[in-house]
């Protein structure tokens, strides 16, 4: 690794210009690698502060800021006009397009992991909007790797010192969303233009969302579920779900993800079978919830579906109005992490649907 202080010197308006030129034919595509093998690159215009760890093969372009407590992992690209302040980590081959701005000159720590993009103008790891927060606090985020956020997206740091904001791997986030304080982020989760999550908001793996939807904090959205364009959230989305609404709602299982992501028929057509016989039996002779839920149960295509054998538990929380709050606080086996996923990401529908 290389410490090296930048450098800037007065140039003229001609002499910048044929620097950017040579400067933006040394980069290679987003998505290509930087060979770390070759010499780091400083443009001359930007700032690189001396006690900034820089790996090898990094570009630097005009205009750029590396504060003292940076680290910059071999074949990191900083296109023009990028920062980069307070106690910030870049893994390996990241890349800042222009204008975005990672870190913030607050107590705590941004990291983030290899082979990610941030997008032109994107602002990540700064300081949250929550108003409890008090700027003595630290405050964490941590993103893993090969994740593409996209132009004008907003990321913020924890609230508080004992929590993080966390995304994990393989996120598209789109233009113009916002990731809010303390949200915790799954793997292979897609979120599209001007999606909003507001803070402590839970998104587990392989989520979809379509454009401008908005969710309240504290909720989760399960695996595999899809959220229709312009929907409000202000409840969980059960795994495997698809909702949509200005009041988002149950539309059904989301068939077309599920056949995406390479579950079989005889899954899929367990799923459907489930879902028919619990909510759209609407016949006088279905009987009540807890009746239709021990015919699922005992149904023998359907006697190994994990959703069918925790069903009639969180029947029981639902009913007594135990809220996934309250559930989060309860002391359960450490070794039945199936059962809390599905209690967790169930409950909410069951509120909905049960008579009062």
């Amino acid at each position: 690794m290389l410490r090296i202080g930048g450098i800037l010197r007065p140039l003229s308006a001609v002499t910048l210009r044929c620097f950017s030129r040579t400067f933006s034919s040394s980069y290679v595509s987003e998505k290509s690698s930087v060979d770390a093998l070759y010499p780091s690159f400083f443009h001359p215009t930007a700032v690189v502060h001396p006690d900034a760890v820089i790996g090898q093969g990094v570009s630097i372009g005009p205009f750029c800021t590396v504060g003292p407590s940076a680290k910059l992992g071999d074949g990191c690209q900083l296109y023009p006009g990028s920062h980069i302040f307070g106690d910030t980590e870049l893994g390996k081959q990241c890349v800042l397009m222009t204008g975005a701005v990672v870190g913030d000159d607050l107590p705590g720590r941004t990291v983030i992991g290899c082979n990610n993009i941030i997008g032109y103008h994107a602002v990540v790891g700064v300081k949250c909007q929550d108003m409890k927060y008090k700027p003595v606090d630290e405050c964490f985020l941590d993103v893993g790797d090969n994740n593409e956020i996209r132009e004008h997206t907003s990321i913020h740091r924890s609230s508080m010192s004992s929590e993080r904001t966390v995304i994990g791997d393989n996120n598209l986030i789109m233009g113009s969303c916002h990731i809010a304080h303390d949200c915790k982020l799954g793997n292979n989760n897609i979120f599209a233009n001007n999606t909003l999550l507001a803070g402590h908001v839970v998104v587990e793996d392989y989520a979809h969302t379509a454009g401008a939807v908005v969710v309240h904090q504290f909720c989760r959205i399960g695996s595999f579920s899809f959220i229709g364009g312009g929907s409000v959230l202000s409840k969980d989305v059960p795994k495997y779900m698809m909702v949509s609404g200005e009041r988002a709602e149950l539309r059904g299982l989301n068939f077309e993800g599920l056949r995406r992501r390479g579950f079989s028929d005889t899954e899929i057509k367990s799923l459907r079978t489930a879902y028919r016989k619990l909510f759209m039996s609407i016949d006088a002779k279905s009987g009540s919830f807890e009746e239709r839920l021990a015919e699922v149960e005992q149904h023998e295509e359907l006697a190994h579906v994990p959703i069918v054998s925790s069903m009639k538990m969180v029947v029981e929380f639902a009913r007594s109005g135990i809220g996934l709050a309250l559930e989060e606080m309860l002391e359960l086996p450490k070794n039945n992490r199936i059962f809390k996923l599905v209690l967790m990401t169930e409950t909410l529908i069951l509120q909905s649907l049960l008579p009062s």
